[in-house]
């Protein structure tokens, strides 16, 4: 039996009917689309999701912004749902790259459906095509190529049949997802078929959780149970896999100190008695500490990026050997670690089964807690408040913020200096309240991925917490935001420039040259007065509530006053500069960012001396 539609009909149909299943609980696999339509998918794939009623549909403002989205609410489901982004051709197409990159880094699954030009050519070129004179077949759509996990151009309409079938089985792998692209000539989406009825039927994909290798087991185990100095290391890929309860179990058996990534922080709330903080450049002084010393690295769910690794000067034990836990057997490779190729919980369970009832030293408990104590204290300074009525820092934003929220509230940052601070001096209350994400690093993604994150947690509060370059980067899903009656609560920290590299700028020998927002000075600099920028103005003209807090007294009022509100909130605030006595803990681990080998600036020499010397104490793992 077959029924006949429309390729973008029957796209939309087939994804409407696809779910995933994990531990007995079944999610559907494409709960919603976005959109911004164009020439190149309005009559195609815009006329098919109006006929099909099971699929949602978001109206995007960007489409960046979208993919953003997107991957905000996947990794609120834990990759066990997402959602897909329709765009036209041309810009439409190549604004998903970055987004696309985003996702793919991070492991995060969404589907990407960009228009594309005619597959019959009845006219070459067609408005915003991309004349390759090297190659007919090549469109601005092939972009997408590197940063996609798979990637496809539905050429013919029976070619849809085995490219959907490849796109959601990639979708739905927690080792191979990421971003997906099934390229539509804008001809093809329209084009008619007979399609097989059981290609509609609904499909369940089994979210597998692999079991790790005897062998690689014993070697894992026998290298923990030896160790005297143990660290655990955790990633992402621990909320991914839901082993937060088997970390938690794991670490009271064995005491071992648990510290995380940026992607891992929270998976082990910061009341844990083996939680240490945030690891490498934006760590804890007590989690890199214990990098330094450790003889045995227990990492689950990492990557092992550089900001982790301090470039690879933070572990430094003569005898350091890394025991990787990770689904991934690429990752589980990195550090020539002894590999577990496993399911993070699955991995955790059976090390558990297997080491009870080993324990760390009774020395070693004592010592990092009391560390840990010293920390928390130098956090506590940085969160203090000795003047209500001054205009905040950073810090204490983020200090006022810790005081009114609870395991109910998801905080989401991306970049700038607000990474960093949130990494060493949040705490914590529950395994998903921590949304940075650091993989891509991407400004703008804030905004548009709380959206995401509330569509898949409503009842929650979420809060996207932005400097002024990040929100002048991409304040556009606030419009998404008023539009679905979202009750985003925003954080606008108004310090007039790129904060963070400004920082950057001053280490390295650049002088914070092109960082600061400030007119331009007589000799052509930027040290003039500050811009007039109102962003809280901007927040307002498209549609949010605005706060305006001058002082900390005003904004215990503001943030509260946002914390219950049920319509999109801005909170403006301006922040004062900290001093270095008052200020966040300056950075407890080194970061690699060549400096200028010549230079006639006094600056950048003594810069280029403090990076030879780091240099030296960099370490291959093999």
């Amino acid at each position: 039996m077959t029924i006949r539609l429309t390729v973008a009909q029957a796209l939309v149909r087939f994804l409407a009917a696809q779910y995933t299943e994990r531990d007995g609980a079944r999610h559907r696999l494409i709960a919603a689309t976005w959109g911004i339509f164009g020439h190149g998918n309005v009559a195609g794939i815009g006329q098919a999701l109006l006929e099909e009623p099971r699929m949602p549909f978001h109206q995007g403002r960007n489409e960046q912004a979208m993919v953003h989205a997107a991957v905000g609410y996947a990794r609120q489901r834990n990759r066990l749902s997402a959602h897909a982004v329709t765009t036209s051709i041309g810009p439409g197409a190549t604004n998903l790259v970055t987004g696309a990159a985003l996702a793919t880094v991070n492991h995060l699954p969404v589907l990407l459906l960009p228009g594309d030009t005619f597959a019959g050519r009845p006219a070459d070129p067609v408005l915003q095509q991309l004349e390759v004179p090297y190659a007919g077949d090549v469109s601005v759509n092939d972009c997408l190529r590197p940063v996609s996990k798979y990637f496809d151009r539905i050429g013919r309409p029976e070619a849809l049949i085995p490219a959907a079938l490849a796109a959601t089985r990639v979708l739905a792998d927690p080792v191979e997802t990421g971003a997906v692209t099934l390229a539509l000539p804008q001809d093809v989406q329209a084009e008619a078929y007979d399609w097989p009825e059981e290609f509609f039927a609904e499909r369940t994909w089994r979210v597998r959780r692999p079991s790790p290798d005897e062998h690689e087991l014993t070697a894992a185990v026998a290298a923990i149970g030896r160790a005297t100095r143990p660290l655990i290391v955790v990633g992402g890929g621990v909320r991914y896999s839901g082993a937060e309860e088997a970390l938690h179990d794991f670490a009271t058996l064995t005491g071992i100190p648990v510290a995380a990534t940026q992607a891992g922080k929270g998976v082990l709330p910061h009341g844990h008695p083996q939680d240490v903080g945030g690891i490498g450049h934006t760590g804890t002084a007590v989690a890199d500490h214990l990098a330094r010393t450790a003889d045995v690295v227990l990492g689950v769910g990492t990557r092992w990026t550089d900001f982790t690794t301090a470039s690879g000067t933070l572990f430094g034990h003569p005898d350091l050997r890394f025991v990787n836990l990770n689904i991934a057997a690429f990752d589980s490779h990195k550090m020539a670690a002894l590999p577990l190729v496993a399911d993070a919980r699955e991995g955790l369970e059976q090390l558990h089964a297997l080491l009870d009832p080993h324990h760390v030293t009774a020395h070693y408990v004592h010592e990092y807690a009391e560390e840990k104590l010293r920390w928390l204290t130098r956090a506590d300074a940085a969160y203090a408040v000795p003047d209500e009525d001054a205009r905040p820092t950073q810090a204490q934003v983020l200090g006022v913020l810790d005081t009114l929220v609870d395991a109910s509230d998801i905080l989401i940052n991306a970049a700038g200096s607000l990474p960093g601070d949130l990494h060493k001096l949040w705490r914590t209350r529950s395994p998903d309240q921590y949304h940075v994400e650091y993989g891509y690093s991407c400004m703008g993604y804030e905004i548009p991925a709380a959206v995401g994150v509330l569509l898949a947690a409503p009842d929650r509060p979420v809060w996207a917490l932005v400097g002024d370059g990040t929100y002048l980067m991409n304040p556009t899903e606030i419009v998404t935001a008023v539009q679905e009656r979202l009750p985003l609560r925003l954080i606008v920290l108004q310090n007039h420039g790129y904060a963070s590299i400004g920082g950057l700028s001053e280490a390295v020998g650049a002088e914070r040259y092109g960082t600061d927002y400030r007119h331009r000075d007589a000799d052509g600099g930027f040290t003039g007065p500050p811009l007039p920028v109102d962003l809280g103005a901007n927040a307002a003209s498209l549609g949010m509530r605005v706060l305006r807090p001058r002082t900390i007294r005003d904004l215990r009022e503001a943030l509260a006053d946002a914390r219950a509100a049920t319509v999109p909130t801005c909170v403006y605030v301006e922040t004062e500069t900290p001093d270095t006595v008052s200020g966040p803990p300056p950075a407890q681990a080194w970061w690699d960012v060549p400096v200028a080998e010549t230079s006639t600036r006094p600056s950048a020499v003594k810069a280029r001396e403090e990076y030879d010397r780091h240099v030296t104490a960099r370490r291959r793992h093999l």
